[in-house]
């Protein structure tokens, strides 16, 4: 069981791993095309956010966030293919923080067939979460 388990995990992270080297390949000067895909959804999240909470966020340098997404899936990846739960936390909140942003169904009416798109993209990162909160918690909690 534990040998299937190992590569339950390996599979399960080998998403977040080829996903992070990707991004680390494509990053270039300018934050390669993640960035030109995350700076107008960033821009608009803030100013939906601005206009629900009446404050002003300040400006996030998208480089620095594209850096920050690829150290949490590489690294977080790399800890939960060796069973730490930390890389188990790390995965968590990249997928909290990022799912909204990158699957903004939010700002299409349901008619339009892109909102149909992210939403199901949306739930489904979201029934992973989830999941693997599930697991951490049957696991730290002895429950297994």
């Amino acid at each position: 069981m534990g040998f299937a388990s190992f590569v339950g995990r390996v599979c399960f992270a080998s998403i977040f791993i080829l996903s992070a080297w990707q991004m680390f390949n494509e990053f270039g000067v300018d934050g390669g095309p993640a960035a030109k895909e995350l700076a107008p959804k960033l821009n608009l999240a803030k100013k939906h956010l601005s206009s629900q909470f009446h404050v002003n966020f300040p400006d996030i340098e998208v480089r620095r966030l594209i850096l920050t997404a690829i150290a949490m899936k590489g690294l977080g990846a790399i800890l939960f293919v060796f069973g730490h739960g930390f890389g188990a936390f790390l995965l968590i909140v990249y997928l909290l923080v990022s799912t909204p942003i990158l699957h903004d169904f939010y700002n299409y009416g349901p008619d339009e067939p892109r909102y149909n798109i992210l939403l199901g993209d949306f739930l489904q990162v979201f029934y992973i979460c989830i999941f693997k909160v599930f697991l951490c918690i049957t696991t730290m909690c002895g429950l297994h």
